[in-house]
Parts: structure tokens; sequence; C-alpha cells
């Protein structure tokens, strides 16, 4: 299914391009934070084999810094991103050089624990976070550009979301990638091979922070608004689920479930249905009993399987 490939990139291109034009633009805005996001966790989950229930810090922290960056010194919102996405790389390499020392539910564990430290930080630093007051009015600039029209701010934020996932696509595709699948696949082989295991380890949960605090900071700067909840736990879980639904260690599936999941929530919310977490947890249940794969995952083997008759 190599040729398949092209195609599908322009054809995800395309959509990209349409999605504010057939949506809110404040939900399309959304739905690309949350791609980014979705790609982070997939690149640790999927490819690396460990499930971090704390990505939320590196996802909070970026947003926090990116507001403050750009409340402080009006740069322009590249980058404060930047900024904010440099910041939970640099909180995930004392964070991950102790987690990725355990593995399976030890390592979801210390990920959580320490997720929930940064959040109770986040909490009493008033002085800099305003506590539950979150951070107003956080200015969005580039240029001379009006970006105050949710509509201009998606098409301003989308290449930085590009480029993200383009940096997952080749750091998976390269030999570095090729490592990481060994070494979830069999760690102890990869060790006999002479692989570090740990600093691979390590490097890929620094790149998945930085491409988690890419999203959080474009987050920050769509809602103009930095609140604690960018930093509980259910942003994680949140998170592990719209990866599971769209299918993990497929990249493509981070983009599908995003897409679901912040649609689905828009529209039980515009609705007036309040129980929105009841009708994504019955979605995610159903969806793992009938896509045991995801749904991207599943639809895939399919195609490939209708490739291999043909």
């Amino acid at each position: 299914m190599r040729w398949v490939r092209p195609e599908l990139a322009v054809a995800g291109l395309a959509v990209a391009l349409w999605l504010p034009n057939g949506l809110y633009p404040a939900v399309a805005v959304d739905i690309l934070c949350w791609v980014l996001f979705a790609v982070a966790v997939d690149l640790l989950l999927g490819y690396t084999g460990l499930l971090s229930f704390g990505h939320a810090a590196f996802w909070g922290t970026s947003a926090y810094v990116t507001g403050l960056v750009a409340i402080d010194s009006g740069w322009p919102f590249p980058l404060a991103v930047l900024a904010g996405a440099l910041a939970a790389a640099a909180l995930a390499l004392p964070i991950g050089y102790l987690a990725v020392k355990r593995t399976g539910i030890y390592f979801a564990m210390v990920t959580l624990a320490f997720a929930q430290m940064v959040y109770y930080i986040a909490n009493e630093w008033r002085s800099v976070t305003r506590g539950e007051n979150g951070l107003q009015d956080v200015p969005r600039t580039l240029g001379g550009l009006d970006l105050s029209d949710e509509y201009w701010f998606y098409y301003a934020a989308l290449p930085l979301v590009l480029l993200g996932v383009l940096a997952a696509w080749r750091i998976v595709h390269s030999p570095f990638g090729r490592v990481l699948v060994a070494v979830r696949d069999n760690p102890a082989r990869a060790r006999a091979l002479g692989y570090p295991v740990h600093r691979y380890k390590l490097l890929a949960f620094v790149l998945s922070a930085f491409l988690a605090g890419l999203g959080g900071g474009l987050f920050a700067m769509a809602h103009r608004f930095v609140s604690l909840d960018t930093l509980h736990w259910t942003t994680s879980g949140k998170a592990v689920i719209i990866v599971v639904l769209g299918g993990i260690g497929t990249l493509w599936g981070g983009a599908v479930g995003s897409a679901l999941v912040v649609r689905l929530e828009d529209w039980l919310a515009f609705s007036g249905f309040e129980q929105v977490g009841l009708v994504t947890g019955a979605v995610f249940v159903l969806a793992v009993l009938l896509f045991r794969r995801g749904i991207w995952g599943s639809l895939a083997q399919l195609a490939t399987r209708l490739a291999g008759r043909r």
C-alpha cells in the first residue's frame, strides 16, 4: 500500500484546508491542537510502548509559558508557542530520566504522579499562574495581521501543526524510529544488540513532550485563556482515549480520533447535554469492541487485505 501514501497526504492536506469552512472555526482550531497532542502520545505509546498518564503536564506547562511570554513580551504567537514547547521539553528531561527506568503500569503511575505535582505547583504559584483565575486575555499577534478572527487564526496556526505532524512522521520512519519499535517489541534484544534502551526511551519521551507542548501552546493561543484544566489528569486521559480510538501506532489515527472526539463534544455541548463524558465513554467502548486496532488501524488493515486479494 505504499502507493497510497502520497494520495493520503494530499487528501489530508485538503481536509485541513477545508476544515474551518465546514465547521465552526473555533472547533476546527481545537481539532488541530488535539491532533498534535494525540500524535505526541502515539509517538510514545504506539512506537515506544510507553503509556503516559502525565502528558497533561507538558501540554499545560507549554500553555502557561506560551501565555506568559505572549502577555509579558508581546512576541509573535509562533515564537511564544515555540518557547512553550521548549519549556515542555525541558520539563520532560528530568521527569523522563526517572520515569523511563520503569515499565508498564509503573511508568504510567510515575508520569501521573509527576503531572499531579505540576498541577499542584501551578495551583499554588498564584503570583505567576494566577491560580484558579488562570491567564486571561492572552494576545496573539503576527506582525501586522489581525488574528482576532478564529477563521484566520486557524490558517496561521496550520503550518505549525503540519510541521509538528511532519516531524513525528519523519521520526517514526527514520532509523531512530525503527530502533524505538525494536525497543517496544523486545527491549532485552535491543539492549543485547548494543542500543542504549533508556537513552532511546528518554529521547522519545522528550520529543513527545515537545510535540505535546506545541499543541498546548496553540491551545492557549486559540482560547486566549489558560486554566488549571490544561494540567489536570483528565486531559492526559482524553489524549490516550483519542489515540486508542483512532488507532495506536498509526499517527493518522490521532487525527481521526481528535476530529471525532472534539466534534462530538462540541455537538453535545451545543445541544445542552451535560453528561458529555458518558457519551464519549460509550463511543470509546463501542469502538474498542468493534475496531480492535482503532478506527484508522482497522480501516488500514482492511485495505491491506483487499489489496492482497487483488
